[in-house]
């Protein structure tokens, strides 16, 4: 498995050194030089790790990280800045970050904090996201709400389980079995078409055009994948 992994740093000698420093090691890397274009790629929830700088023109890592987390982006965060302050460490993991290391660093020392944290993700895959949001729908499963464009979305409580369950897994696709599993819990009396015509009733309340769906996507002879 290849972990891809944003930098979003501002140094260029840095962003060179790690860049080399991580492809050489077989992560599949993407950069970002500034708080604003570093959070439009890391909202996609495309990567296992993002390191983010603290000290960014146009966003900070702090609004960066805080940010992320309200949207529901559960990417490992490396945060790294040039402060020593304990309050700067304290207030970035409060927001959200996973780890956190100041510069200068060895870097030895990233490559052990970067291979832990990604451990961590592929033991424990996606954390179960408690808010999420895209295209005009915003999803509160705690309490449990959706709401599409301001207004409420009535979904019965297996459509929310179905929906959680596509949010969690976003941008893999995910079998039959594992739905059933899941959500269903293996109950023999539930057919597949059972989750045919969920995912259907989804589409209808949550796609602009569900004969086209942007974001609930059928993958022929293999499942389903949700994509933001």
């Amino acid at each position: 498995m290849s972990f891809r992994i944003l930098l979003i740093e501002d140094e260029p000698g840095l962003v060179l050194t790690l860049s080399d420093l991580l492809t050489g090691e077989g992560y599949a890397l993407e950069t970002a030089s500034d708080g604003e274009s570093g959070l439009a790629r890391a909202s996609a929830g495309l990567f296992d790790l993002v390191i983010l700088d603290i000290m960014l023109p146009r966003k900070t890592g702090f609004d960066v990280c805080r940010e992320l987390r309200q949207k529901g982006i559960d990417s490992a965060v490396l945060m790294l800045t040039a402060k020593t302050q304990v309050a700067d460490r304290v207030v970035g993991l409060k927001l959200g970050a996973d780890d956190y290391l100041t510069k200068p660093f060895d870097p030895a020392e990233l490559l052990a904090r970067v291979q832990a944290l990604l451990r961590r993700v592929q033991k424990e895959d996606r954390i179960p996201v408690r808010t999420f949001a895209f295209d005009g729908i915003e999803a509160d499963f705690e309490r449990p709400l959706v709401t599409r464009h301001g207004d409420t979305v009535n979904l019965a409580a297996k459509e929310m389980q179905l929906f959680h369950f596509l949010v969690d897994h976003r941008e893999r696709v995910v079998t039959r079995e594992e739905i059933l599993q899941k959500v269903w819990k293996y109950n023999s009396e539930v057919a597949s078409r059972t989750i045919d015509v969920h995912i259907a009733w989804l589409r209808q309340k949550l796609e602009e055009n569900p004969q086209h769906p942007k974001h609930i996507h059928t993958i022929r002879g293999k499942g389903y994948r949700f994509t933001p």
